[in-house]
């Protein structure tokens, strides 16, 4: 979901590795100048003659193994990227708001001091204020639905007794003070603020700090400052890239440190969290949005063709593919999108990611589709097939599924109540989606009285003696020895 702010050294990796050419020594980072890292499939695909036209790949001849390793996507940030991302970071750590007021002028183009950092109320009333009726009840519909899915996702304290008579059990308190990232680079995310903050005011996080660019401006796009208000931040701040996620981890004069980092961003932002990890927590690490749409005779090609769009206007490093058994469904796919790209506004976005990254794969089977789909792992995953129900109980690995014709990804994006923020890049084999209980502590929870640690002794002293941990052992023996 993330997207650079344009204009600006995180629009792509030439533009930002000029900027840092002082520090980095380097203005280059090979022939791509993507704004994202790129998660490639290394295949061959017979490449797309023309820009509306997606690459096409057949796997019905290929060996399982030979397709799965090319399918097998992971997240490798290039060195340079995570070279300058280090001097981002270790700049910030030292120089504090010194170092987010340079960065925010020569990466956004801003000129602001230190005390403008931080987003007034009086800013927030005037975007409350200009905010368009429609979008308002679209914002409080959102959130509501994000809200009551995180209630019931959300983890509950529990306690029982085990074996020995001890009581165990889980306590779960909210995480005292989180830091979320909105992007709003080619467009303001304003769904990505209810997607995000809204989880953590669920949950009852008492310090939610928003930050997201400003581009060539002081200001903050009034309606994605109109939604984070609305979501539950506490503290907005206008600052972006990596700049912001070290600002987060570190704190600065006017950033105080938080205990975990949540939201997507482009490739900075994405390493970033990746580098900061450990000194504090992280939610996951989304990348450009995907989409992968099973098809069949059943399907209605206007319709696929308009979920890839939606997902390809996402731009630079967004994937989109479409597999089906039938050729026939992949051709008449392809002739809806030809028809209909000129009527949508961000061509080159849409043009780019169709001759990068748009892939139709024909399958032998519904077996093979399900095998690609959990090898693809994608991001959305649209089943509008005969049979999506049966379809979809065997793919594993897909950070969000949609059912059926009229379940549209959009509304996933926008309304249905789970977060759009999901792992991409294939990381839907290990990680899900952001949710309710990342924002929530687990505490385990121990009592033992006499008995139960009578009961408990000798297996206490035998796992004592076999680690060789004679401390350990004497510990509970004590409590027997020298009762008062």
């Amino acid at each position: 979901m993330g997207e650079p702010a344009p204009g600006s050294c995180q629009d792509g990796p030439r533009a930002l590795s000029a900027c840092l050419k002082s520090e980095v020594g380097d203005d280059t980072l090979g022939s791509s100048g993507k704004s994202t890292v790129d998660f490639q499939v290394n295949s061959q695909a017979t490449q797309a003659t023309a820009s509306k036209q997606m690459n096409f790949i057949d796997l019905r001849s290929e060996g399982e193994t030979a397709w799965r390793k090319r399918f097998d996507r992971r997240y490798l940030p290039p060195s340079q990227l995570v070279q300058q991302v280090q001097e981002i970071l270790s700049r910030v750590r030292a120089e504090r708001d010194v170092a987010l007021v340079e960065f925010i002028r020569r990466f956004d183009k801003a000129e602001m001091t230190a005390k403008e950092l931080r987003v007034r109320q009086e800013e927030i009333t005037l975007a409350l204020g200009h905010l368009e009726p429609e979008l308002l009840d679209a914002l409080f519909a959102s959130k509501k639905n994000v809200q009551e899915f995180a209630q019931r996702s959300r983890r509950t304290d529990w306690q029982a007794e085990n074996v020995q008579g001890a009581t165990v059990g889980e306590r779960f308190d909210p995480v005292r003070r989180v830091g979320i990232y909105v992007p709003a680079g080619t467009a303001p995310l304003v769904s990505s603020a209810i997607m995000t903050v809204a989880i953590a005011s669920a949950v009852g996080v008492p310090e939610i700090v928003a930050v997201s660019p400003v581009s060539g401006s002081t200001e903050m796009n009034s309606a994605l400052l109109a939604a984070l208000q609305i979501a539950g931040a506490t503290e907005i701040y206008k600052v972006g890239g990596a700049q912001a996620i070290a600002a987060l981890a570190f704190g600065t004069e006017s950033i105080q440190q938080v205990d975990k980092i949540f939201g997507p961003g482009n490739a900075y932002v994405t390493e970033a969290k990746r580098q900061v990890f450990g000194y504090v927590a992280v939610d996951l690490l989304p990348g450009p949005s995907e989409i992968l749409v099973l098809a069949d005779h059943s399907s209605i090609p206007a319709w696929v063709a308009a979920d890839l769009m939606a997902q390809a206007e996402h731009g630079p490093g967004s994937v989109i593919a479409v597999a089906s058994w039938e050729k026939e469904t992949l051709d008449r796919v392809q002739s809806e999108i030809e028809k209909t790209l000129p009527a949508f506004s961000r061509q080159d976005f849409l043009k780019d990611v169709l001759a990068e990254r748009a892939y139709a794969v024909l399958t032998r089977d519904r077996e093979q589709t399900v095998a690609f789909a959990n090898a693809f792992a994608p991001e959305h995953l649209s089943i509008a097939t005969d049979g999506a129900a049966e379809l979809a109980a065997e793919v594993t690995t897909a950070g969000a599924i949609f059912l059926g014709n009229y379940s549209p990804v959009a509304a996933g994006d926008f309304l249905a109540g789970p977060s759009h923020e999901l792992p991409t890049g294939g990381a839907a084999k290990s990680f899900g989606g952001l949710t309710a209980d990342q924002f929530q502590r687990r505490t385990s929870m121990v009592e033992l009285d006499r008995e139960s640690l009578q009961k408990s002794l000798q297996y206490i002293l035998s796992f004592s003696k076999a680690e060789r941990l004679d401390a350990h052992g004497a510990s509970v023996q004590i409590r027997f020895s020298q009762e008062k």
